[in-house]
């Protein structure tokens, strides 16, 4: 049966990277299967075609995207927060659909004054994101509060959606979620959009225009990245990366597409002397992101954190590319045999990953070939969607049976293995 969805997004939806793509997927292919979806999200961002976005009060003195933590979020989050309860008193959702923990706070109270499911999609830890941003520290005093408070959402959520095993593992072992509440929904990919270079005219045309527009001089054998630019992304170790192989193999470049502050990256480049090998063209737009990736020989994706999902991973797999990733559980998750790995944090590794792959085009075209299969058979967004919507069925049906008790008032006594709704994975991944 069609449902009445509010999707919630404490950030400045739609900004062109790997957790707006996964809102923005998830959205459009729910309302393809019938369902009607509003979002509530940030006064700032584009607005998506055939999308109702519902937006927070105007804050003139942000226009840029606020990426990860951040001190302007709890004044931003209280003006989602209104939105949010205007939007769930005229369109009384049957489902509250919260991306992120702090989105899952602002739903919480709605959950309680409608009597609605709220569907928790984990992203990553709240505090452990907060750690890698630098925001706080391990000894702040504000620490421990958090992780409470990110125990508690977790806890009282209908049910929680991660995008990894790896999340899912860790949140049985935190202990905070019933195990009947807890599903793993793999990112998608449009692998009919995302798909490897066909060597056609009109394509070669494409690339070659578009590496002309990039200054990438003739010759050059292309590394390709996209995501957010930050240290925990593993931006500055992939331009250590860049300085260590070019000076062995000068015809290396390396296409490193995102935002925020690529002037910043543009700059550390240089004093490197690797600006000549290196191009940082800034923020890519989604619907263009596969013909700049077309562009590329090789993938690369150095994300350092150990909780965050890494949904850039299966872009690169539906393009056919060979992937070379720091060696975190994610990353083998995701690619499993199907990538090359190097040390954690580890630019020397990683150079000399990304050269084998470059050397050894065997190699490289039975990995691209491996992991297109494994995006084509796997990471369908069709199916992402059917398994929310067994997750909202559920966790209706236990409201409906079972209408006075609220979820997690009382912790899983023990861990167990979750159960993956419909359809269920051979494997998963992200």
């Amino acid at each position: 049966m069609p449902y009445t969805i509010l999707m919630i997004a404490s950030t400045s939806f739609f900004s062109d990277y790997g957790n707006h793509v996964r809102i923005w997927e998830e959205a459009r292919t729910l309302q393809r299967r019938g369902h009607r979806l509003v979002l509530a999200t940030y006064h700032n961002g584009d607005d998506m075609p055939g999308l109702d976005i519902r937006r927070s009060w105007d804050v003139p003195w942000i226009k840029r995207a606020v990426v990860g933590s951040s001190r302007h979020k709890l004044y931003l989050d209280v003006g989602l927060a209104w939105r949010a309860l205007r939007v769930a008193l005229e369109v009384r959702p049957d489902i509250l659909h919260a991306h992120t923990h702090e989105a899952a706070a602002i739903a919480l109270p709605l959950q309680r004054m409608l009597n609605r499911p709220l569907i928790l999609d984990y992203q990553g830890s709240m505090t452990s994101e907060m750690l890698d941003h630098g925001f706080i520290s391990a000894r702040n005093p504000l620490f421990l509060p958090l992780t409470r408070l990110e125990r508690t959402l977790n806890r009282r959520a209908d049910a929680v959606a991660t995008s990894t095993r790896n999340a899912a593992a860790l949140l049985r072992r935190d202990g905070a979620v019933a195990p009947e509440r807890l599903h793993v929904i793999p990112d998608g990919v449009d692998t009919d959009r995302f798909r490897p270079y066909d060597g056609s005219p009109a394509w070669a045309a494409q690339r070659a225009e578009l590496r002309a527009q990039l200054g990438i001089p003739e010759g050059r054998r292309i590394i390709v990245y996209i995501g957010l630019l930050a240290p925990y992304q593993g931006t500055n170790l992939l331009i250590d990366t860049a300085r260590i192989l070019t000076a062995r193999r000068p015809e290396v470049h390396f296409l490193i597409m995102g935002h925020p502050d690529p002037h910043s990256y543009r700059r550390y480049a240089e004093s490197l002397g690797v600006a000549s090998h290196v191009t940082l063209p800034g923020r890519i737009i989604y619907r263009d992101l596969h013909s700049y990736l077309a562009l590329g020989e090789v993938a690369v994706a150095p994300k350092m954190s150990l909780t965050e999902g890494n949904g850039k991973i299966a872009n690169y797999m539906a393009m056919g590319l060979p992937t070379v990733a720091f060696d975190t559980p994610v990353a083998r998750e995701i690619l499993g045999d199907a990538g090359l790995y190097a040390r954690r944090g580890d630019a020397d590794d990683l150079a000399a990953r990304l050269e084998l792959a470059l050397d050894d085009r065997e190699l490289a075209a039975r990995l691209g070939a491996a992991a297109r299969a494994r995006a084509v058979a796997e990471l369908s967004w069709d199916r992402s969607a059917r398994a929310l919507e067994a997750i909202y069925a559920e966790a209706l049906e236990r409201r409906r049976t079972n209408p006075v008790s609220a979820p997690g008032e009382q912790a899983p006594q023990r861990p167990a293995e979750y159960e993956a709704p419909d359809p269920p994975p051979a494997r998963r991944w992200r």
